[in-house]
């Protein structure tokens, strides 16, 4: 098995703190490989150094295998915004398409289309401004992976994108035949498409084949290994120290190196391992809730002619944990803004009942009540608006707390806009929870924190003493936490599931594939019906048909489709000559290749026309 990459002796730092030191590492071709590490240990800093887009503190060696191509997907696409989605793509490939003739150039084009339609983006003319951050996250994606690189680097590629985006490239990744890299948080994706995951783990990497749960349970057996070899180096100090103690240096004849063994020993057995974990189990609990939480009746939303939500009625139960899915743009975070108020008929604009939304205007109509005692806390998917100044303990003035939420001291005076991503949404959680709400609405809670806050988090809201309602990508999250789904279906449309979001996408493959055995059976038995009806016209005494004479309309209709026929084909002929010599700027091969299959379609229709009118008289 080929080498791809060999990584010897890197380091990065930022100011005084240290993210990694001297590392190393191979990556196989085949390697599927997540890499997992706490928040601000460097991750993403790893992955740029890789893909070329910063460098090592420390030099080191990056050495690629020889001509494999590498394709990077950072956090963050770098967008024109009045460019086209299908612009936008081609000019950012430039690497991978400038070398290419003009048949894999037109390869090329169809792959970006193809996968475009498969991420439900079927308007390559949109402006990328009108997209949402899940909309231009898929055609980040679209870009990589129409590329086909040899080599994958993909820094958390399911952030922002709804489930279904998340499934396509679940799939396509893991029958991809690709070499690949990614830090992911979503435990599904990862089981099924890496087939090896990578540790960073104080300032060391560790290597485990398999999938996460194996992973878990080596880890487990390689800190306990580490903390019983601790153990035994502590007995043999012991020993050791004791044979120092015995006499006077000065009038021994102790070994030198035995000595140096001495001190090597005690450095070696102040070593122990720890690991540093979010503690939520002195946080106050949530503030009493009553009886009514929010009801809703007849509901609506609409912007524009757009309806997001259409006569939506529910009452909210206490202590019940809801999850909400569907597809972007379907309204999610629009209906958790109309929940908490943000929304409200109230907040004219041009007429009553309507209200500003973005640049133009929404609709609500209905009725929606909410609970005397209710305290909402809101976690929203944009996350933490503060002051780029504000240090850690501006936003959260409790050393205790913070120290709990792996803020040590050394770290509170940081300003917050020099934390990763992952530090700020741990602080932002912070932030929320300390507000002891007991409704807690989170939207899309698991974007940028480590797997390790994650399985926290999913504990500490299993036992939470108050109403949660859930808006999330991440399946695993909402199996471990949720009773039941609200299901954004599109067009205003709210179904109501009880179960866990793995029961309801079983309960959707179940239900579409007995929509298929359905429809295969009544084609099968269409078909024997005909066939049936075939064999009993064939044993029939045959009876001799009349030859019908065309109508003078249908001789004039017989003598054009030949005409346009023959007009049909030169056109044809003249543009596949035009498309062969390669002098046509981009836009009239594009152009010139659309009219050819314009000129396909035209052809068939006008010869089955034609077929029917010499049927008529033969």
């Amino acid at each position: 098995m080929a080498s791809y990459l060999q990584i010897e002796n890197i380091s990065k730092s930022y100011g005084p703190k240290i993210l990694f030191e001297n590392i190393g590492f191979n990556i196989n071709e085949g390697d599927k490989i997540a890499l997992i590490a706490p928040n601000g240990t460097g991750k993403t800093s790893l992955m740029r150094i890789l893909a070329g887009k910063d460098k090592s503190d420390s030099g080191g060696k990056i050495m690629f295998l020889k001509d494999i191509s590498i394709a990077f997907l950072e956090q963050e696409y770098a967008f024109d915004p009045e460019k086209s989605i299908f612009s936008q793509i081609m000019s950012s490939s430039a690497e991978f398409t400038s070398g290419l003739d003009q048949e894999h150039l037109w390869e090329y084009e169809r792959r970006v289309i193809k996968l475009l339609g498969n991420f439900n983006l079927t308007d390559p003319e949109q402006q990328m401004k009108e997209l949402s951050g899940g909309e231009v996250k898929r055609v980040a994606i679209t870009q990589m992976l129409a590329s086909e690189a040899d080599f994958f680097i993909m820094d958390e590629p399911t952030n922002h994108l709804d489930i279904d985006a998340i499934e396509f490239m679940e799939g396509y990744l893991s029958r991809s035949r690709c070499t690949l890299l990614m830090v992911t948080h979503d435990r599904y994706f990862l089981d099924r498409v890496c087939n090896t995951v990578m540790e960073m783990d104080h300032g060391a990497i560790y290597t485990y084949r398999g999938n996460y749960q194996n992973y878990l349970e080596k880890r487990e057996e390689r800190i306990a290994n580490y903390n019983a070899e601790t153990d035994k180096v502590r007995n043999i100090l012991r020993r050791e120290l004791e044979w120092m103690r015995s006499t006077p240096c000065a009038r021994t004849g102790k070994a030198r190196y035995r000595i140096n063994a001495f001190y090597d020993l005690k450095d070696r057995a102040s070593q122990t391992y720890t690991q540093k974990q979010v503690s939520m189990s002195e946080m106050k609990g949530a503030t009493r809730l009553g009886t009514k939480i929010i009801n809703c009746r007849d509901l609506s939303f609409f912007y524009g002619d757009k309806c997001y939500l259409d006569k939506f009625t529910y009452n909210f139960q206490r202590y019940e944990k809801v999850g909400i899915v569907g597809r972007n743009g379907a309204g999610k975070s629009t209906f958790l803004n109309i929940l908490t108020g943000n929304y409200t008929p109230e907040m004219v604009c041009t007429d009553p009942g309507s209200y500003s939304y973005g640049s133009g205007c929404g609709l609500m109509t209905g009725i929606i009540e909410r609970g005397e005692s209710l305290k909402v806390g809101y976690y929203h998917q944009s996350g933490m608006k503060f002051n780029p100044q504000d240090t850690v303990l501006d936003i959260v003035n409790d050393t205790s707390l913070l120290n709990r939420f792996l803020f040590p001291h050394d770290m509170l005076n940081n300003k917050v806009e020099k934390l990763s991503g992952g530090e700020r949404r741990r602080l932002y959680l912070l932030t929320i929870l300390m507000q002891q709400p007991n409704l807690l609405i989170l939207d899309e809670p698991t974007n940028d924190l480590d797997i390790v806050t994650l399985n926290i988090l999913e504990e500490y809201l299993k036992e939470f003493a108050g109403s949660l309602i859930i808006v999330s990508h991440d399946r695993h999250f909402l199996d471990k936490l949720v009773d039941h789904l609200f299901i954004f279906c599109g067009d205003g449309l709210v179904k109501d599931f009880v179960g866990s979001y793995s029961e309801y996408r079983e309960f959707i493959k179940e239900y579409e594939a007995q929509q298929r055995s359905a429809a295969r059976a009544q084609e099968k038995a269409e078909k024997e019906k005909e066939a049936a009806k075939a064999k009993a016209s064939a044993s029939a005494e045959p009876v001799p048909a009349k030859k019908k004479k065309l109508s003078w309309k249908e001789q004039r209709e017989m003598e054009q489709l030949e005409k346009d026929l023959e007009t049909l084909a030169a056109e044809k002929a003249e543009l596949e000559t035009m498309l062969g010599n390669g002098a046509l700027p981009f836009d009239k091969l594009q152009s010139a290749s659309e009219r050819i299959g314009q000129i396909l379609a035209e052809t068939d229709e006008k010869e089955l026309r034609l077929l029917e009118l010499y049927e008529t008289i033969s």
